[in-house]
């Protein structure tokens, strides 16, 4: 019987699990697998005793297939999270975490606008469609979940709002959604140097004032797109 948590890839069958070693498990008698989705379980389930978590590898990425645990175990961490979540008071703490994220939100998004229209630095006549554009890509890019750069922790504030106006421009003013990429390593990468490269061109005329055909500019179809 396992002493320790440990984590395996799915194998042949759901029940037999290899280690990253490639040496295969069968699951020890009386265990039942907890599926993925709520993390406070997980969490509680691995503090109880010996369990096995179960991933998936995909490319670089991991997917999770739950954790095996024994039966007991897995009821006792099920309930202890029931009984916590009951808590008026752990609802309480809930609400209040809540209001302080989102007070967080509210901060960020203003400075990561600011952050948006420095980078954008358009000439002066341009200062109204400035503010719709930074509006726009703040939205695009600030929720939580959304998965965007300025969710990344390792980025400065500047060179977030950098990328995610390029990354915002990608989407909506080139072909890049629905230009085909072929196979090959690297060819998606330079296929966003290419579009940056464009999109720099567009941010240029913006910012140095001189006239802009706005009948044919990608940008301002985009911005005032029906």
């Amino acid at each position: 019987m396992p002493t320790e948590t440990r984590t395996f890839l799915i194998t042949e069958s759901d029940s037999r699990l290899k280690d990253k070693t490639g040496k295969v498990y069968s699951v020890p008698a009386g265990w039942q697998k907890l599926p993925s989705g709520d993390a406070s379980i997980t969490r509680k389930l691995k503090s109880l005793g010996p369990s096995w978590t179960v991933q998936e590898k995909k490319g670089r990425k991991s997917f999770s297939h739950g954790v095996w645990a024994a039966k007991e175990h897995i009821e006792a961490a099920k309930s202890l999270v029931e009984a916590q979540r009951a808590d008026p008071k752990h609802q309480k703490k809930l609400a209040q975490a809540k209001v302080r994220r989102e007070e967080k939100e509210v901060v960020f998004g203003t400075d990561f606008q600011q952050e948006i229209i420095k980078f954008l630095n358009f000439d002066k006549k341009h200062q109204a469609l400035v503010e719709q554009l930074s509006v726009l890509v703040k939205e695009h890019a600030v929720p939580v979940g959304s998965g965007t750069v300025a969710r990344s922790s390792s980025v400065t504030l500047d060179d977030k709002a950098a990328l995610a106006v390029m990354a915002w421009m990608r989407h909506q003013t080139s072909a890049y959604d629905s230009t085909p990429v072929p196979r090959i390593k690297g060819a998606r990468r330079e296929l966003r140097r290419k579009i940056a490269r464009q999109s720099e061109r567009i941010l240029a005329k913006y910012r140095s004032g001189d006239e802009v055909d706005f009948i044919l500019c990608p940008l301002y179809k985009a911005l005032y797109k029906k």
